[in-house]
């Protein structure tokens, strides 16, 4: 099961579910029981830039990856962020 997420300037994102509800947030718009459209259309508009919502898809996919994994293998996600928008994140 995929959901979209889109962002301001028209960039979409195809993310699997399990990873997406990762977040709190995303998890609470696609809850099937909820009255939300975004669990209905299974697409998430999210109020940012494009490069912004790439790095979050990135960062559920990595939280999805290593949530098990002991801490001394977990690599460090900052070091994937780019100094032009760690204010935005």
């Amino acid at each position: 099961d995929w959901v979209k997420l889109v962002s301001t300037d028209g960039f979409s994102f195809l993310v699997q579910r399990k990873v997406a509800m990762g977040s709190g947030t995303l998890r609470n718009m696609l809850n099937a029981e909820s009255s939300f459209a975004e669990a209905v259309s299974n697409t998430c508009a999210i109020n940012e830039r494009g490069i912004v919502v790439e790095k979050l898809c990135e960062y559920l996919a990595y939280k999805s990856l290593y949530e098990n994994a002991p801490q001394k293998e977990i690599p460090d996600f900052t070091e994937r962020l780019m100094p032009e928008i760690v204010l935005e994140l």
